[in-house]
């Protein structure tokens, strides 16, 4: 890809190793599907290093099969003084078939940094036809629902006081999790954050036939450093006839001193399968204490913002 080219496509095919505890491939490889064409269309586009900043409102509108050629495009459709919004679409299907059908589209953001580790500017993306007009304006509109979103997310209380089902993975980050700055691939984190709350959902529904079919409000905070001890909790806050919306906090630090920070947080919406792939109805939690029902809350309020957002990227 040369330097300044606004859009990237990588092609590969899914392997048996690529596949979740569903059969299919599982969401969080498909995450970091999505985050490498994201950082190859960034650093084409900046001619730099890139790290992920956000990624928002990904729905898996269909499963991607063991064995399916796999496409995920990546565009530049709006650029800040140091950012390029990208937006980033997977499609999948039987590599016989010359036709590849949609299964998830998302926005991300990514942050171009200099050699001493600062933001640093980027070429201004300049729109050429109608379509391009209208993909940079419903960048632009999104800005001010996602700074709404990450502000609802991060006024919220998680402590002890709460009473619903949780689950705490705890682990090293590996060399094996590198990304070419030398920190934790952001891919990576999006796809331990979809391993923590499968296993949520696997508790809650006593199955692990749980799918991912939405993920969002993915924000980074800070880079995730090989070495590191990482914590990734998990937390339901919201059922709905068929749903799960957990919650997901990664956290990470030194080991010798075990001082934790956190680095990214995030919302993810599963679903139960009965044994034809039909979504099943989810045992009910019922908020008990005060933090329980604001997180409830919160997440009911999250819902109607996705719905905007929804709204935002279907443009002409």
């Amino acid at each position: 890809m040369p330097r300044g080219a606004r859009e990237i496509t990588l092609r590969f095919l899914a392997g048996p190793t690529d596949a979740g505890y569903s059969g299919t491939v599982g969401g969080g490889r498909v995450l970091e599907w999505i985050d490498k064409a994201g950082y190859a269309a960034a650093a084409g586009w900046s001619g730099t290093y890139c790290v992920t900043a956000y990624v928002g409102n990904v729905r898996f509108t269909r499963p991607v099969e063991v064995g399916d050629l796999v496409e995920a495009r990546a565009q530049i459709i709006h650029t800040g003084t140091s950012s390029m919004h990208i937006l980033v679409t997977v499609s999948a299907g039987n590599p016989r078939h010359p036709d590849l059908l949609p299964t998830t589209e998302c926005l991300m953001v990514f942050v171009a940094v200099g050699a001493d580790g600062r933001p640093t500017p980027v070429p201004v993306f300049e729109p050429q036809t109608d379509q391009d007009r209208a993909w940079q304006e419903s960048a632009l509109r999104r800005i001010d629902l996602r700074s709404e979103i990450a502000t609802a997310m991060a006024a919220q209380t998680y402590s002890d006081a709460g009473t619903a089902p949780r689950t705490v993975l705890r682990f090293l980050a590996a060399p094996t999790d590198v990304n070419w700055g030398g920190k934790v691939h952001g891919g990576i984190v999006m796809r331990w954050i979809d391993e923590a709350a499968h296993v949520l959902a696997t508790g809650w529904t006593g199955s692990a036939a749980n799918v991912a079919v939405y993920s969002g409000g993915v924000r980074f905070y800070r880079p995730l450093r090989i070495g590191h001890l990482v914590e990734v909790e998990a937390r339901l806050l919201l059922t709905g006839t068929s749903s799960m919306h957990i919650s997901v906090h990664v956290r990470s630090g030194d080991p010798a001193t075990g001082e934790l920070d956190l680095t990214t947080h995030s919302l993810i919406v599963f679903v139960p399968l009965d044994d034809d792939g039909n979504a099943v109805p989810t045992p009910t939690w019922e908020p008990v204490s005060e933090e329980d029902i604001a997180l409830r809350d919160h997440a009911l309020g999250l819902v109607a913002l996705r719905h905007q957002i929804d709204a935002e990227r279907h443009v002409p």
